[in-house]
Formats: C-alpha cells, sequence, structure tokens
C-alpha cells in the first residue's frame, strides 16, 4: 500500500465534463488538515505502531519515519531543536471532526507503544514548516559531513520486516563506519539511506557501495526489492535475475517487442543476457 498526500473525491453532479475539467473538479482540497510528530526510543517501536495504526484502519494522509541521524540533519540545516531519536511525521485529512478523531485514534495506540512527545501542526505555517524539513532531507544530510557527498539508495520491504530491514541498515552503516541517514514512508514499507561519502576516497567509496549491495540483498531476503523508488538503472542490474528469476527472460522479450533497436534508454535495467 502506497501511503502519500490524499486528496477528498466527491462525485460532482451536473453535464458530463471534459477529462481535465473532471480530474480538477473532482479532486479538492480536503476541509481540514492536521499534522503532528512524535518520537521514539526505537525504530521497532515506532514502526510497531505504525502497523497497528495500518490495521485499525486509521486514515493517514503522510505518515513519515525518520532516524535519529536524520533528525541530526534537520537541526543542523534548518535550526530546529528536534531531540535525536526516531520520529514519525504526520498528516491527517478530512473534515474537522473527522481529523480531530484520527489523531485521537492514533495517539492511544502510540501510547501503547512507548511513542511520545506529541507536537501538534495545525496552522498552515506550522505544517509548511514541517514538510519543507521532510523534503529537505538531502540537503539536511549534507549538513552531517560538510565537504562530502551523498550516495542515495532506497530498499522495499513487507511492512512486517521493516523495522527488522531499517535496524539491519544502522547497525551495517556502524560496523562500516559511514554516516547513513534514514527516511522512510514507512506505510508501504520504503526506506531511503543517505550515506555521506568523499568520492576522492577510493575505500570510503568501496565500503558506501558494498553496504548499498548488502542493503539490496537483505531486501530480498526479506522478500520485497531492491528499490521502491529510486530505480536500478546501472548499479542495482546485478541483483535482477535474483529478484524476478525466470521473468526476467520475459522482460527482455516485451522491451525488445517495444524497442527492437534499443534506442529508449538502454541497459539500464535489465543485465546483458549471459
Amino acid at each position: 500500500m502506497r501511503i502519500g498526500a490524499l486528496a477528498e473525491i466527491a462525485d460532482i453532479p451536473g453535464p458530463r465534463l471534459s477529462t481535465a475539467a473532471s480530474v480538477r473538479a473532482r479532486h479538492v482540497r480536503p476541509e481540514a488538515i492536521s499534522a503532528a510528530t512524535c518520537r521514539s526510543a526505537s525504530v521497532a517501536a515506532a514502526v510497531d505502531c505504525v502497523i497497528a495504526v495500518i490495521q485499525s484502519a486509521i486514515p493517514m494522509a503522510r505518515i513519515e519515519l525518520v532516524d535519529e541521524t536524520m533528525v541530526r540533519g534537520f537541526n543542523l540545516h534548518s535550526g530546529t531543536d528536534l531531540p535525536e531519536s526516531t520520529h514519525l511525521f504526520l498528516e491527517f485529512h478530512g473534515g474537522p471532526a473527522a481529523v480531530a478523531e484520527q489523531a485521537v485514534a492514533f495517539r492511544e495506540i502510540a501510547d501503547g507503544f512507548g511513542v511520545a512527545g506529541w507536537q501538534d501542526a495545525t496552522t498552515t505555517e506550522d505544517r509548511n514548516a514541517l514538510w519543507a524539513m521532510r523534503h529537505n532531507a538531502h540537503h539536511a544530510t549534507g549538513a552531517l559531513e560538510p565537504g562530502k557527498r551523498t550516495l542515495a539508495t532506497d530498499v522495499c520491504v513487507p511492512i512486517s520486516k521493516l523495522a527488522e530491514a531499517v535496524v539491519e541498515a544502522q547497525d551495517l552503516a556502524r560496523a562500516m563506519g559511514l554516516t547513513s541517514a534514514i527516511v522512510g514512508h514507512v506505510g508501504d514499507g520504503n526506506f531511503h539511506c543517505g550515506v555521506r561519502v568523499d568520492p576522492g576516497d577510493a575505500a570510503g567509496m568501496a565500503r558506501a557501495l558494498e553496504f548499498s549491495g548488502r542493503l539490496a540483498e537483505t531486501a530480498l531476503r526479506l522478500g520485497d526489492t531492491v528499490s521502491g523508488e529510486h530505480g536500478i538503472g546501472i548499479g542495482k542490474q546485478e541483483y535482477m535475475a535474483a529478484e524476478h528469476g525466470a521473468a526476467l527472460d520475459w522482460m527482455r522479450t516485451l522491451e525488445a517487442a517495444f524497442d527492437p533497436a534499443g534506442l529508449l534508454n538502454p541497459r539500464k535495467m535489465l543485465p546483458p543476457q549471459g
């Protein structure tokens, strides 16, 4: 399930509209919007809280996980003073009463998992500041080790395995001496690691690439995909056979049928045969 910004959809009576006009007419701003942050002493508790919320069918417009390293980056880049622990960034949409009920229901579940430190962002200015911080995660990661660059990678795992995967990623980065900041669309099991690297340090670059590869192998072992959003490109081609097996031949057949001359972004996803 992909959880992102949701729009309420209403049936529009009256004459038939053009496609473009119909789309514009049927997607309206929610009557009420509320956002909040809360924090947890552990990734596992935060993810388990989210799983319980989803299983309880509480409608969530947005729900994002950020680990303590990413929070440190936010504080450095945005001048905020969030406690350096795992956080959830939340948003609720709907009517005023529904939004209030959703927030209360979430907090009741969160209390059971030790997720606390609730901070409301009900004004437009506060919500914009909250999500601007999240949207600037790449720049905030850059504040962690100025002078280096960020190697961005992501994987997607079943949500029941998300806490395990994130903890493994954190432990692996520490063991390899890497600074890695994690943000995740926790409602769908996708998370991103921003690893700080010095392109002039061959050994450091090799460790970062090894980290990305081992993270991909973790995702496959846990039963999902080596990339949820960043795409495959050249860097993760070597995992396509392990992820897709015999289906890889069908992909090549379809690619050849639609692009027999190999002109459309060739050699960027499917590994060469043999």
